[in-house]
């Protein structure tokens, strides 16, 4: 006798007190069957087949004890069917369409499978996950399938630890993400999953060093998952340990060689560490193997900014923005650029275009405030700094910006030296008092409102902060005109703008 027949007799056996041998409901035989057919089944129609005959037991009658344990096995199949669905969901698969109703199909059965035995928490943990995919219900749906199952026993840790690591990534508070993971990692302490999962909460809440702790026992348990090692790279940067982030990168690569996305995060922390040959060199590296790659060539553009070869730089996103013209994030790149570069009409030009689409980006609507300023057009800069300001109302630089211009327009009618202080001491606030040219804004707003003495102060602070000459004589000359007590006047020139953002 071949071996699932010696099961399916075994079983049979075993369930004789259930369905007794002199019961008389008319559904006991098809119950039998479905019985044996279910230990047999190796196909999604060998499952259809026991569906259809619980289906007709029930349908034919049963006693309570069998119509109970009829139900159990109905739900338990359409489980089985429901993980075959989704074991085969991406099979074959011909549009989104035919995907959209694989899901459902699946959804489907184990919503039959909940509602005939909901003490299934496995069944829950899948609902979730398929309320999480493309035409999904999304995540409140997912997070109510996944408290189900959390309110239910699992004799399975390590799966309940799943559950929780999946119901941490939807939970709002911190507090309660951090607080799952915790659940997860004790369920689970092997999990590297759960373990890395944490460490990136904790690196969410600049817990860094707790979170390094999580990473590296991740990667210890799980050598090979490039991802952890860009994570810990990403907390080093944070801390400022360009060096160490970029051993850990060098590491990730001898695991995954060549890959793109961890070449362009080590040319990022070298960006970040003052290394832009190198830098470039990793971005040179990506285009190699991926030409034309976007994320790579937007990374090109931004090194060579920051060289101030904004001429090159313009021209990588103009390139990439006849490729595609709407690319807001191209649009939005290559605006700043052209502000950097003094060609502010072009500059308003991209915001502009960005901003037809979507009149609510804020950052789009700081820079052509900033082009505008350049041009020496107030009123236009004051319009757009004071929509950004509601869209952003704690950004430092929207802050500094209006507030420079209120306090120091040629035109009467602009400025407002009261509220420009306060925009001011806000952006001093939010940068804690340490940039220059914040701090010469609040000592212009208060010379516009006759407090030369302050204006004197954070002026001589500025002064004392730009160690650098970063900001050329603009800061000492401000400094002589209150010690004058003259306040200052914003000309209408792009040079002199410039000087005084």
């Amino acid at each position: 006798m071949p071996r699932k027949s010696l099961i399916a007799a075994l079983f049979l056996s075993l369930v004789a007190s259930v369905v007794p041998a002199g019961a008389a409901e008319e559904g006991r035989e098809d119950l039998n069957k479905a019985m044996e057919a279910k230990l047999t089944a190796d196909s999604i129609d060998d499952l259809n087949e026991v569906v259809r005959l619980i289906e007709s037991a029930l349908e034919k009658g049963l006693d309570e004890a069998n119509a109970a344990f009829a139900k159990k096995l109905l739900a338990s199949t359409f489980f089985l069917r429901a993980q075959d669905k989704i074991n085969n969901i991406m099979v074959g698969i011909a549009s989104m369409e035919e995907f959209h109703q694989r899901r459902l199909s699946a959804l489907e059965d184990l919503r039959k499978a909940v509602k005939l035995d909901p003490n299934q928490p496995q069944a829950y943990l899948k609902i979730a996950r398929l309320q999480l995919l493309p035409g999904g219900e999304g995540a409140k749906a997912a997070r109510e399938a996944l408290d189900k199952a959390l309110a239910l026993h699992f004799d399975n840790p390590p799966e309940r630890a799943e559950a929780l690591v999946l119901r941490a990534n939807l939970q709002e508070a911190p507090e309660k993400k951090l607080a799952d993971l915790d659940e997860a990692v004790r369920l689970a302490p092997h999990a590297a999953a759960a373990v890395r999962a944490r460490g990136l909460a904790l690196a969410d809440m600049d817990k860094l060093e707790a979170a390094l702790a999580d990473l590296d026992k991740a990667i210890a348990l799980d050598p090979n998952d490039v991802p952890t090692y860009e994570s810990k790279a990403l907390v080093l940067a944070e801390l400022k340990k360009y060096d160490d982030a970029l051993a850990v990168l060098d590491k990730a690569l001898v695991v995954k060689p060549d890959n793109a996305a961890v070449l362009l995060l080590r040319s990022e922390v070298n960006r970040k560490a003052g290394k832009m040959e190198q830098a470039l060199a990793d971005v040179e590296k990506v285009l190699q193997i991926k030409p034309g790659l976007v994320a790579a060539l937007r990374a090109r553009a931004l090194l060579l900014a920051e060289e101030e070869r904004f001429a090159e730089a313009i021209l990588e996103l103009e390139k990439l923005k006849e490729n595609d013209p709407s690319d807001l994030l191209t649009l939005l790149q290559l605006g700043l650029f052209y502000n950097a570069d003094k060609q502010s009409d072009k500059a308003v030009e991209c915001f502009s275009a960005i901003l037809s689409v979507d009149a609510n980006l804020w950052q789009a609507l700081r820079g052509r405030g900033d082009a505008y300023l350049n041009l020496g057009k107030h009123a236009e800069a004051v319009a757009d700094y004071e929509k950004a300001l509601k869209l952003e109302p704690d950004d430092p630089g929207i802050l500094n910006n209006l507030a420079w211009v209120l306090a120091t327009s040629p035109d009467d009618k602009i400025r407002d030296g009261k509220r420009a202080v306060e925009l001011a001491a806000k952006a001093c606030k939010a940068t804690d008092y340490k940039l220059p040219h914040i701090l010469s804004t609040l000592a212009a707003a208060c010379a516009e409102g006759g407090d030369f003495d302050s204006a004197v102060k954070w002026s001589a602070k500025a002064v004392e902060l730009d160690e650098k000459h970063e900001h050329g004589d603009a800061l000492k000359k401000e400094l002589e005109s209150y010690k004058a007590k003259k306040p200052w006047r914003e000309l209408l020139s792009e040079e002199t703008a410039e000087e005084n953002q």
